[in-house]
């Protein structure tokens, strides 16, 4: 069924960079479930063997296997079969060792021969535990090897939240390497507002517990003001919708800008809080819904607008904080 959904959908996909149709640039090796065990297990060898063909024409290659799981159930009816000695959930001894020689052939080469040319292949490979158990081999294994991954979260899924990629266990092992480029390309706040905004994040992550137990009333103000901003976070930043004009792509200029204008609102509100301010009053602020629009509303090309947007934020809270003060001189 995916296979077929990818025959259907795909020839009618265009690249936005070249205007032509994405079937034109996309190979697909197809072994479904119902193929010989034996097709299903070279499958992966003969996909990443086509990629390295590419690269070595001086193309950068992704390749996407979907999912190493079935091919790793294929290794293992092959090894039993076999009567070979089954290891853990009788997957054969040598599982980890595939798994490594597979994906050990990602990487950027410089090619022999001329014209001079350097090529590149990315290897991002889905893996699809039963009953979302990250402790089996096949994720235990994964998550040794790569430096990257990507936890999938049902239940995000089902609160209609994409991408549901979960962001608590989620990582990535080449952030000192991004942080370069953020530094050199667009700005040496990216590394700190990452921090901060991701600190927030796991703050929220904490009070969910002390929420389930006892509601959100038992939080102090500088905890709920938490909760908020995360909120804010994942519905301005981390949500998007690929069907939007707009929001379906967006350029590291206006990413740096959004974090930046929910750290801001985060660091105002508590200053707000400390001078007096009310949480109602900050949760009534009409830039909260400005900035959740913002991804929609504004585009790339306008990343200008974003700067109104803190000028407007920084006025707002003067006003909430003015109007404390006027209460207490009352």
């Amino acid at each position: 069924m995916e296979m077929t959904e990818v025959l259907v959908e795909f020839p009618h996909l265009i690249d936005p960079r070249s205007g032509r149709p994405l079937m034109e640039r996309t190979v697909l090796v197809a072994n479904t479930s119902n193929m010989p065990v034996a097709a299903r297990e070279a499958s992966i060898y003969t996909g990443v063997t086509i990629a390295e063909y590419y690269r070595d024409m001086g193309f950068d290659v992704v390749l996407v296997a979907d999912s190493t799981s079935r091919w790793a159930e294929a290794l293992r009816e092959m090894s039993g079969r076999l009567e070979e000695m089954p290891a853990e959930e009788g997957y054969p001894s040598y599982l980890a060792s595939r798994l490594a020689e597979f994906y050990e052939r990602a990487g950027r080469v410089r090619a022999l021969g001329s014209p001079e040319r350097a090529g590149s292949v990315t290897l991002v490979g889905a893996v699809s535990p039963s009953g979302a158990d990250f402790t089996e081999p096949v994720t235990t294994h994964t998550i040794r090897f790569i430096k990257t991954f990507w936890a999938l979260d049902t239940r995000l899924a089902y609160s209609r939240h994409y991408p549901s990629i979960n962001w608590m266990q989620s990582y990535s092992g080449y952030l000192e390497d991004v942080a370069k480029w953020w530094k050199q390309n667009i700005s040496e706040e990216w590394y700190d507002l990452r921090a901060q905004s991701y600190h927030i994040l796991q703050r929220e992550d904490t009070l969910k517990e002390i929420v389930r137990l006892l509601g959100p009333e038992a939080l102090p103000d500088e905890e709920k003001l938490i909760l908020e901003v995360a909120r804010m976070i994942k519905i301005g930043i981390l949500q998007q919708n690929s069907f939007d004009k707009v929001d379906t792509y967006c350029s590291p200029e206006k990413q740096l800008k959004l974090v930046r204008l929910m750290v801001k609102f985060h660091k105002e509100a508590q200053r707000a809080l400390k001078e007096g301010a009310q949480l109602a009053d900050i949760r009534a602020m009409p830039i909260i819904t400005s900035l959740l629009k913002a991804k929609f509303e504004i585009s790339d090309e306008q990343v200008g607008r974003l700067d109104n947007l803190e000028q407007t934020m920084t006025e707002q809270f003067r006003q909430v904080t003015a109007r404390e003060e006027v209460k207490v001189v009352v």
